[in-house]
């Protein structure tokens, strides 16, 4: 079997094994779980010793769909694995007191497959068929609670707002392969494509829309209404990523126009959402927003020419977000709600959670020598060496200083305080999730030398311990900050609106989301009177059919009579026949009959018997004569 395959087959049959054996949910999905771990670090074992791995499989004519596994690719698909595996382990203690865990842990390993396939695709096609699925799975996922109002709200908007910026995605590729004559997408990023700026902003829209940028970000802190595993696996290292994945994997293709605006919307992003993080007071929204914020570094790092530091911010960020994401959930169960007013002091009563989250909150704040301490540097020095230097590197700066600030404030929450503190089911397996992957949260950056040689890209222009310093000031700063200071005061008149959203004219709720909610009742309403007119006339065109029904019915009884009465007239007729004309000519023939009889006894051949008749005959016959004569006279 080809190498390529070892990371998307496990989880795919293990989804199949669910749906059909219905049992031991947990333990299949799990077993696809390690085994796509394993299967990944033997790809990428492989891929360090002979560089790309591909596999063709049928497609369109003339465009083979293509895997393909070369070091980034490979990398990706382990960041993938890990945080997937340690989420499911953990969920198998968070998920033990709900109901429908076949359909849950067969949803999560389907959308595991399908992200492997995404990271794994040499081809637009294969790329875009892997694009929409994690769409489909992500929307399950998050109405896994369709039952509660708020789930199906946050579904729904979810995949309005991601497939609405899909469209970008679709004519990007359209243009690509139509450009370059092939759907390999080395080979279409390589060609001399038509209209690239046009294409790099359609795939900015697209990542837009997966990665949660301004003003499409809203859906993603709706979208905590899913469980806590769910937003630990979409929202770290999968879902949201793919946004900058596919930003990262573009990177040859883009123009200074499009790198400009990719790094600009990135920036914006990393503020606003920083903004809204520091004045939420939920902490799965708080996390929520911080990872819009995180990929908005991401995207500036892209848009200033140095995909390599986008891609080691998403390696670290993927740990550390799952992490905290996990801890979020460990707190929840606790306290049965993941608001502040409920959460405040939870973190002296369970001290493991907290501690994983106190370790993986340092590290987004990028307090060395954990992993994100490396990775913004590596954002920063890409900033302040971009064209845009000034206006990228303040974002840049400003966004770190937010990261601090509300990561802060979520440790005071926590920590601060007291109260009641209920026993939760399936500790041990929630543990160990979180502290799988806490440990790679905290040491992930000592491996990014190594990272940085084996993928072969361009490092930033770092202006050495300036970059460090400044990161360093922003991220001790925002943590001083967020401790000391009320998020009332320091957002100070914009903190109401920094609670609502930063919603400018309603947002895209009431731009996008509420006129296409109407548009769809709308046709909903339509389908529902069709679907009356279509059963009128179907009720009616029964009414006719059982009406004429009745009516033959009636004519076959008319007819079956009529025939009756032909009967009996024949039969009428036969007997009158029979016993009449018949009877009448038989009694004729009778009568000749026994009349020649007599006729035939005068025959006896004897003369004097002869003599006798002759001589009476003679006698009548001459009366007879003299009768006749007298009348005459």
């Amino acid at each position: 079997m080809n190498a390529v395959l070892l990371p998307i087959l496990p989880p795919l049959i293990a989804a199949l094994a669910v749906l059909l054996l219905r049992r031991g949910s947990a333990v299949l999905a799990l077993a696809g779980a390690t085994l796509n771990l394993a299967g990944s670090l033997w790809l990428i074992a492989r891929v360090v010793d002979v560089q790309t791995e591909t596999l063709l499989l049928p497609g369109l004519p003339d465009m083979p769909l293509r895997l393909v596994a070369g070091p980034m690719t490979s990398l990706l698909t382990m960041a993938v694995a890990t945080v997937a595996t340690f989420v499911l382990i953990y969920a198998v203690g968070y998920m033990k007191r709900e109901s429908g865990q076949a359909r849950f842990y067969a949803v999560m390993s389907l959308f595991l497959a399908a992200m492997q396939a995404l990271v794994l695709a040499g081809d637009w096609i294969l790329l875009l068929a892997s694009w929409e699925l994690i769409g489909l799975c992500s929307y399950l996922l998050i109405g896994f609670w369709f039952q509660r109002p708020e789930a199906a709200n946050a579904a729904t908007r979810a995949f309005l707002y991601t497939r609405s910026a899909d469209l970008g995605l679709y004519v990007a590729i359209f243009i690509l392969i139509g450009s370059a004559g092939t759907s390999e997408i080395a080979a279409s990023l390589e060609a001399d494509a038509g209209a690239p700026t046009i294409a790099g902003l359609l795939l900015l829209l697209a990542a837009m829309g997966k990665s949660a940028q301004v003003p499409l970000q809203d859906w993603l802190m709706r979208a905590m209404a899913g469980p806590t595993p769910v937003s630990a696996l979409l929202h770290s290292a999968t879902l949201v990523a793919a946004g900058a994945i596919l930003l990262i994997r573009s990177a040859p293709l883009l123009t200074p126009e499009a790198l400009f605006a990719v790094g600009l919307v990135g920036g914006i992003t990393t503020v606003a959402a920083g903004v809204i993080a520091l004045a939420e007071r939920d902490l799965k929204r708080v996390l929520a927003a911080s990872t819009a914020s995180q990929y908005g570094l991401m995207l500036i790092a892209v848009g200033a020419g140095v995909p390599l530091a986008a891609l080691l911010h998403l390696l670290a960020h993927a740990a550390i977000k799952s992490t905290l994401f996990l801890a979020a959930g460990d707190f929840q169960h606790a306290r049965e709600g993941t608001g502040f007013d409920q959460l405040k002091g939870v973190g002296r009563a369970r001290p493991w959670s907290f501690g994983g989250f106190a370790l993986a909150a340092m590290a987004l704040a990028g307090i060395p020598p954990l992993s994100g301490f490396f990775s913004k540097d590596a954002v920063i020095a890409a900033a302040l060496s971009a064209p845009g230097a000034v206006l990228l590197g303040a974002l840049a700066l400003v966004g770190t200083l937010l990261t601090g600030a509300y990561m802060a404030r979520a440790l005071r929450v926590l920590w601060q305080g007291s109260g009641d503190t209920r026993p939760v089911e399936g500790t041990g397996w929630m543990r160990a999730g979180i502290w799988g992957l806490a440990i790679p949260a905290a040491v992930l950056g000592l491996a990014f030398g190594p990272l940085e040689k084996m993928l072969d890209l361009a490092a930033p222009e770092t202006a050495g311990i300036v970059v460090i310093v400044l990161g360093l000031v922003a991220a001790l700063g925002g943590l001083a900050l967020g401790w000391l200071v009320p998020a009332q005061r320091l957002l100070g008149p914009a903190h109401q609106w920094a609670e609502s959203g930063l919603v400018v004219a309603g947002g895209l709720t009431a731009w996008v989301g509420r006129p296409a909610m109407a548009v769809a009742g709308g046709c909903n309403r339509l389908e529902n009177h069709l679907y009356a007119a279509a059963l009128g006339i179907g009720d009616a065109a029964l009414s006719i059919a059982r009406g004429g029904e009745r009516l033959e019915k009636r004519l076959y009884q008319d007819v079956l009579g009529v025939g009756r009465a032909n009967l009996a007239v024949g039969r009428w007729v036969r007997g009158g026949d029979e016993r009449g004309i018949d009877g009448l000519i038989f009694a004729l023939v009778a009568a000749v009959q026994a009349l020649g009889a007599r006729a035939r006894s005068l025959q006896s051949g004897m003369i004097h018997h002869s003599l006798a008749i002759s001589a009476v005959a003679t006698a009548v016959l001459f009366v007879v004569i003299l009768f006749s004569a007298s009348l005459s006279f």
